[in-house]
């Protein structure tokens, strides 16, 4: 199977667009921690060797190739908090962190190639939705790149600060032993209280207390 090409930044290009950005979004199934969003435009002649699906990647690569887009490439990174998706959901949070990355980047882009399956709510400039996109654009595929490495870091150190649910190795999605962190040490305020596992040990403990 091929990896990601330039086939769709090309054709923005044939039509008019003279910068085309990826962008692409980690984070939306975890417990806890922010969803993160990257764009990326990347540079025609000195695009990344490598780039791919961010999970297709070992952590080291993706660091590798995280400092090659980050010191070759526009770019940029934002995020939607906690507070953000219990109180919009997550996918309107999701795509309100991909219009912050977008509206960071140092040019506006003319296209966005966006991951998924539809556009963000609130893009203001014409998009491209792509399935898989991350696996098919060399954009998106940078944008994926950028948006993973930078929500793990936040993970790490949200876990240095909140010890004993593993997320500087789950990064806060729900395994068997955040699960069990959850039930033994209780919710922090980094835990998404809209999602069906934290809410329901918050309403337990509501009952408890009743």
């Amino acid at each position: 199977m091929t990896g990601p090409d330039y086939s769709f930044e090309d054709a923005a290009i044939v039509s008019g667009a003279r910068y085309v950005a990826g962008v692409d979004e980690v984070g939306r199934g975890p417990l806890a921690g922010p969803v993160t969003a990257a764009a990326v435009i990347l540079e025609v002649g000195c695009i990344p060797e490598g780039l791919n699906d961010s999970k297709k990647l070992t952590a080291k690569r993706r660091a590798v190739l995280a400092e090659v887009i980050m010191a070759s490439c526009d770019w940029s990174v934002a995020h939607a908090t906690v507070e953000e998706i219990d109180e919009l959901n997550i996918l309107r949070a999701s795509h309100l962190a991909m219009c912050r990355a977008i509206a960071g980047l140092r040019q506006r882009p003319c296209v966005a190639l966006i991951d998924g399956n539809m556009l963000p709510d609130g893009l203001d400039l014409p998009g491209q939705a792509i399935i898989g996109g991350d696996a098919r654009s060399l954009s998106i595929s940078a944008a994926s790149i950028i948006a993973k490495m930078w929500r793990d870091r936040i993970m790490v150190d949200l876990a240095q600060q909140h010890p004993g649910y593993g997320w500087e190795a789950n990064a806060g999605y729900p395994t068997p032993a955040h699960r069990r962190a959850l039930l033994d040490l209780g919710v922090t305020p980094h835990h998404r209280r809209s999602f069906a596992p934290v809410h329901n040990i918050l309403c337990k403990g509501q009952s408890a207390s009743s």
